[in-house]
């Protein structure tokens, strides 16, 4: 089973937040998984610019957290899907401010960029 190198930090409520999300692309996988299960590999495909190991890799944090779970299906071929939890479906409302956030200011960030 998957063990994090470095503890989960609880010493404050946004240490713990971020150490649950606070990756490049956990805030996509759980923006994907909002309305419905999905494989593996649509998840690659949805969040191409990100490597396969690091998805696995944030896939797999997610699951030990709770974020998510993985279903496994029994026939033939095998597969698995995977959804969000309730505590997964809690985080909807930060994704959905910092989507809000990044809208609104894209045209600050493009201009300072642009520079």
């Amino acid at each position: 089973m998957y063990k994090r190198k470095t503890p989960l930090d609880l010493s404050c409520g946004i240490r713990i937040t971020m150490g649950v999300m606070g990756s490049k692309w956990k805030p996509c996988l759980i923006d994907a998984l909002r309305n419905e299960s999905k494989r593996p590999s649509q998840l690659h495909r949805e969040i191409p610019e990100a490597t396969s190991r690091v998805l696995d890799h944030d896939i797999r944090e997610l699951e030990v957290h709770g974020i998510i779970r993985k279903k496994i299906f029994a026939e033939l071929p095998p597969h698995s899907e995977y959804s969000l939890t309730e505590l997964g479906r809690s985080l909807l409302p930060i994704i959905d401010i910092m989507e809000e956030w990044g809208e609104k200011h894209r045209r600050i960030l493009e201009d300072i960029i642009r520079e």
